[in-house]
């Protein structure tokens, strides 16, 4: 679909390099691709964007972004399991509608960018999802790499189509892994001495 060339900002650029990523994957949204698009030159996208991975960069904030705001809204007034997988299910549900830009949240930021992005509000999300856990800290922090890894880890292996050619469904393993999160959660081991 060619866009008007007119009213271009950057805003527009990483909208539409979100909706490129979801289409072709992340790893091949270029300024080039972004560009055609537009149907104009790559030089017309640098007064908005410095290169393809300041593009990249952006269209990464723009996706946590989302992901946070989706995340805010599902844990509203909720606590305990119910927490656990309304968070979980923002995550996988947006890796399945968005997985370019599910893709993209998952990009490596320098720590300037990531703190002055969406990255700290997922950190303290998944913090509040944990207080109804009760678990002090070091043990929060391997929580919080813990459903990072299993949220992230579960939809990427779906995407791939890891689970669709056996019993039984996905959908069922899903409710299983949140079933075990929360029960491992209650139940957390103590600290392991070597």
């Amino acid at each position: 679909m060619v866009m008007a060339r007119a009213g271009l900002t950057a805003d527009r650029l990483v909208r539409a390099g979100a909706e490129l990523a979801d289409e072709i994957g992340f790893e091949q949204v270029t300024a080039s691709e972004l560009a055609r698009r537009f149907d104009v030159k790559v030089a017309s996208l640098y007064s908005h964007v410095r290169n393809s991975q300041d593009l990249k960069t952006r269209i990464a904030l723009f996706a946590l972004e989302e992901m946070a705001d989706r995340a805010a809204d599902a844990l509203a007034g909720r606590a305990g399991k119910d927490a656990l997988v309304a968070f979980a299910d923002v995550y996988r549900d947006y890796a399945r509608e968005h997985p370019g830009r599910a893709a993209a949240a998952r990009m490596p930021l320098d720590p300037a960018t990531a703190a002055a992005g969406a990255g700290p509000r997922h950190a303290q999300m998944t913090r509040a999802v944990l207080r109804g856990y009760d678990l002090a800290e070091p043990e929060a922090t391997h929580a919080v790499r813990l459903l990072g890894s299993v949220f992230h880890g579960y939809s990427s292996l779906e995407r791939a189509g890891g689970f669709s050619h056996s019993a039984p469904d996905s959908e069922e393993t899903w409710i299983r892994i949140l079933d075990a999160l929360d029960a491992l959660l209650r139940n957390w081991p103590t600290a392991h001495t070597p």
